[in-house]
């Protein structure tokens, strides 16, 4: 059984409710507010797979706090990840543009290169601040290293967490920080963040100021190791942390189990302190599941612009102006956020840097009708490209080309591309338009893909040249 009568059919199938709605009228309604500007915490896992937790369709866990996070508001049915890693979505995530327009956000992930997010672009964060939130980011940061770069030169007033792409869940690898201080603190690493946002939380609540609390857990991105997985730790000393021998389908569940835990103490802290009502909270991942992750009914994974690779959980609830209980078929996307935000509390986006993303809140209210969405992806390895208009899905891999309808069609399997030709030409000449508008792959940017002696469904998969791929402009 999964929770409240959903099942994996209803998830997919379920719809969206009546009426369009004008985004400058929902802007108004969802800035206006009795309470004041509503707080924001921003919940986001790390390689988390679209059926990872229960109310996505996860068969063999139970996520009782994220479930309830969608009985209480809006779960997404179409959200999508700007990309198939970690530090570009978080490029787009934080400057509500595609990733690609940065130099940051060619890197996938950001590993070698010394380049991060540019000190004077506008961020959620900054742009909050401006409107008079108090900023803070716990968790994940991926943006760029000390000096140059950081949480605190980029619009968040506070920071603890880690600053590369992983840690380990124990010794946190050396990147364990208090603002821009290193620290040396005992504990499973998802316990830790999740008490740090719950004196957050606290803080907060005593100040009575509005405030953006940025919850970037690790979890469940590798190393595979659960609460209690000491000794799994202490192996992996002096190894990769991301181990191709270790891991396992039960491991992975108590990681996912944790990490509900730690939402339901930060929900827990929010309910005591008064503050659940006019509190927006968002939960969603950075990107699609890794090797252990349940993609279903989607193929492909991380590093993959298949729908697997791309497509993440994505939950809204704010009590007091979203209805309970919904779904919505309105595609989404990572760099939407930004601008929703901005709307919800009364703010705005930098004119000199408009978002790429659209405002979702004309489509949480009770009476929105989903509005088909254009959208372009690029992967450097294995030279993939991806675009999205409406139902129909262009997809590339190295010289291999497809069309699909993704809506009838979710795995990827019926290749429409000669019956439907106009349609793939068009999403191709569409494809190369945007990627002239973005920066050129370079060759010095790092990105990653499975491989074939990596992982057995990847057969013949061979490691990626590193080599840019750039297509010419057709005419």
């Amino acid at each position: 059984m999964y929770p409240s009568g959903i099942s994996r059919r209803t998830v997919l199938r379920s719809a969206a409710l009546g009426m369009a709605a004008l985004a400058s009228k929902a802007d108004k309604l969802f800035s206006e507010s009795h309470h004041g500007p509503p707080n924001i915490v921003f919940i986001l896992a790390d390689d988390l797979g679209y059926a990872d937790v229960s109310c996505y369709g996860r068969p063999d866990l139970q996520t009782p706090h994220i479930d309830s996070l969608a009985l209480d508001g809006t779960r997404f049915l179409q959200a999508y990840a700007n990309s198939a890693v970690c530090s570009a979505t978080r490029t787009a995530l934080i400057t509500g543009r595609y990733q690609e327009r940065l130099d940051i956000g060619l890197d996938e992930p950001l590993v070698n290169r010394d380049t991060g997010l540019p000190l004077n672009h506008p961020t959620l964060p900054s742009l909050l601040r401006k409107a008079g939130y108090g900023t803070t980011l716990v968790g994940k940061w991926h943006l760029g290293m000390l000096p140059q770069y950081g949480p605190l030169k980029s619009g968040y007033d506070h920071f603890y967490g880690i600053r590369q792409g992983a840690a380990d869940y124990f010794t946190h690898s050396d990147d364990l920080w208090n603002e821009d201080v290193k620290v040396d603190q005992a504990g499973y690493l998802t316990d830790l963040l999740g008490s740090h946002a719950v004196d957050v939380v606290n803080g907060y609540s005593k100040s009575g100021k509005p405030f953006l609390l940025s919850l970037h857990f690790t979890a469940p991105h590798w190393p595979w190791e659960g609460p209690g997985d000491e000794a799994e730790s202490r192996r992996l000393r002096d190894r990769r942390l991301a181990d191709f021998d270790g891991g396992s389908q039960k491991t992975y569940r108590r990681m996912i189990e944790d990490l509900d835990r730690q939402v339901g103490r930060v929900l827990q802290a929010l309910h005591a302190n008064g503050m659940t009502d006019n509190t927006i909270v968002i939960f969603t991942s950075d990107n699609g599941g890794e090797r252990f992750a349940d993609t279903w009914p989607f193929t492909g994974r991380k590093t993959e612009l298949l729908e697997g690779g791309l497509r993440i959980p994505a939950i809204i609830s704010w009590p007091a102006r979203i209805p309970t209980g919904q779904t919505s078929n309105q595609v989404a996307i990572s760099m939407d956020w930004l601008p929703t935000l901005l709307a919800a509390a009364g703010a705005a986006p930098d004119p000199a840097y408009p978002p790429d993303g659209i405002n979702l809140l004309p489509f949480l209210t009770a009476s929105a009708t989903p509005v088909p969405r254009k959208l372009f992806w690029r992967y450097k390895a294995n030279a993939q490209h991806a675009a999205r208009d409406g139902d129909m899905k262009y997809l590339k891999i190295l010289d291999n080309t497809f069309l699909f309808n993704v809506v009838e069609d979710p795995m990827e399997r019926a290749n429409l591309k000669d019956r439907e030709r106009d349609v793939y030409d068009r999403l191709i000449a569409e494809w190369t338009a945007w990627n002239a508008a973005m920066l050129p792959e370079i060759d010095a940017s790092f990105t990653s893909n499975f491989t074939g002696d990596q992982l057995a469904d990847h057969i013949g998969t061979p490691p990626t040249s590193q080599k840019a791929d750039n297509p010419p402009p057709r005419d």
